[in-house]
């Protein structure tokens, strides 16, 4: 967390970029200046409430074509795609390889409309450029980078400091046509972990701008029973959703949350999709496959399992999940 003298200077110049930018964004007119010709591909018929796309760290290891190709194949909708340190695609060269990949998902019949970020501060140099070039391809939504509890600190003045970041984010976010989403992320140490955390952060911003991406299976490991109190506490606030699932392991003398192939865990798809439905919550859903795949559920630039190993996975959890959302 930065300190006060350093938070009071970044929020001033935070002000002045924003009022620049709103500024030249009048001047010029933003429909018509932030839209590329590849932003067509991100329309079309696939615009539903369960719209699913795959989260691309479990495809690391192939190059934009392959990994849409593989995306299509299994039968998603699209890709949520990296843009981050060690992801897909690196922020510094976003401008460059961002349309890249996008031009491949369109190749192979699917969208990208959904990216992973490392952001959390629209002061930073490299945020701009993410946000105005995804936004011209026709990304709608982004998630944030996450935000991290200290032990000095009392936990209300660390939240009430990353307050004005997020209302800052949002004014970017309406100039360049795009949403931030945040995960919840289950560890001590992660700010959005109880849930609380994020109705507290999103109190008094526009939800066109930023919303919650819930994650069932970090809800569950923290929330244990009570998770259907989060959801409904956040459902007019989400934008995006997380599939995965988990059981309880013992290791080395301690309960740790183990992941598994989706429909095999804790957690209750049948109970998710019935309270979804009842609290009208829709919106993008983003699919991860993070239990154990030779090294391709950690993001890995070559893996040890034969290619067909990990298509398979996504085929059977992509199965599993439109049977019990769409029941």
């Amino acid at each position: 967390m930065h300190g006060t003298n350093s938070n009071a200077c970044g929020m001033r110049s935070r002000r002045r970029f924003l009022a620049d930018a709103a500024g030249a964004a009048a001047a010029v007119g933003v429909s018509g200046l932030w839209v590329d010709e590849k932003a067509r591909g991100q329309e079309g018929p696939r615009d539903h409430a369960r719209d699913v796309s795959v989260f691309s760290k479990c495809l690391q290891w192939l190059d934009y074509q392959g990994m849409a190709e593989a995306a299509a194949a299994a039968g998603f909708d699209g890709v949520d795609l990296t843009v981050r340190p060690g992801g897909h695609v690196l922020p510094e060269r976003v401008a460059d390889d961002l349309p890249k990949a996008v031009e491949a998902a369109a190749g192979a019949g699917i969208h990208i409309r959904m990216i992973v970020t490392a952001i959390t501060d629209p002061a930073d140099a490299q945020t701009e450029t993410i946000l105005k070039t995804a936004g011209r391809l026709g990304v709608r939504y982004y998630r944030l980078g996450h935000f991290r509890y200290n032990d000095a600190d009392p936990i209300m003045a660390q939240l009430d400091e990353i307050r004005p970041r997020l209302r800052d984010l949002v004014a970017m976010n309406r100039q360049y046509g795009l949403a931030a989403t945040y995960q919840n992320h289950a560890g001590a140490a992660y700010v959005g972990a109880s849930l609380w955390d994020v109705h507290y952060l999103f109190d008094g911003l526009d939800p066109q701008g930023i919303g919650s991406q819930f994650d069932i299976r970090h809800a569950v490991v923290e929330g244990g029973t009570a998770w259907p109190i989060s959801l409904r506490l956040l459902a007019n606030r989400i934008n995006t959703l997380t599939l995965k699932d988990f059981y309880w392991a013992r290791q080395d003398n301690r309960w740790r949350p183990r992941n598994c192939p989706l429909g095999e865990g804790m957690v209750d798809l049948a109970g998710y999709g019935r309270m979804l439905n009842r609290h009208g919550v829709s919106g993008p859903v983003s699919l991860h496959l993070e239990y154990p795949l030779g090294g391709a559920e950690h993001g890995n630039r070559q893996i040890g399992v034969p290619r067909a190993t990990v298509l398979q996975a996504m085929r059977s959890d992509l199965r599993v999940l439109r049977k019990a959302l769409e029941s």
